[in-house]
């Protein structure tokens, strides 16, 4: 989850940095601020999955897991509506590209994830 987070992180700072030089300060921290928009809602969901629970059992991992998605949403929908009402100047493009970036640096931890050999299996070339 860290590692998911901090690409997330990574990601978002190198496309503000990119945006920043090549467009200016308000396509750089519009970009961040995009990227944050969604590594904090993030962090939010990985923090109810990470907590130690009273009950260790599968209702209570499900019950975690839908109450970190709501407030997800809702921390996602309440940075946007902040972003939009209190930061001017703002560019809407970097904005989102920044949102989109580090949507897209979660799949792309949750690919890497899977591509990685599970512990004691191994495979033959020849398929055996």
């Amino acid at each position: 989850m860290l590692k998911v987070l901090a690409g997330q992180i990574g990601v978002g700072a190198v496309l503000a940095a990119v945006l920043w030089g090549s467009y200016g300060h308000v396509a750089g921290y519009s970009a961040l601020l995009g990227s944050l928009t969604c590594v904090i809602p993030n962090a939010f969901l990985a923090l109810r999955l990470a907590v130690p629970r009273r009950d260790p059992g599968a209702r209570s991992l499900i019950r975690a897991a839908y109450i970190g998605e709501l407030g997800k949403l809702a921390l996602t929908v309440l940075m946007f509506g902040m972003v939009f009402v209190l930061v001017r100047p703002l560019s809407v493009l970097p904005l989102f590209a920044g949102f989109i970036a580090a949507q897209l640096a979660t799949f792309a931890g949750l690919v890497m994830r899977d591509e990685q050999p599970r512990a004691g299996k191994t495979e033959s070339k020849h398929g055996d």
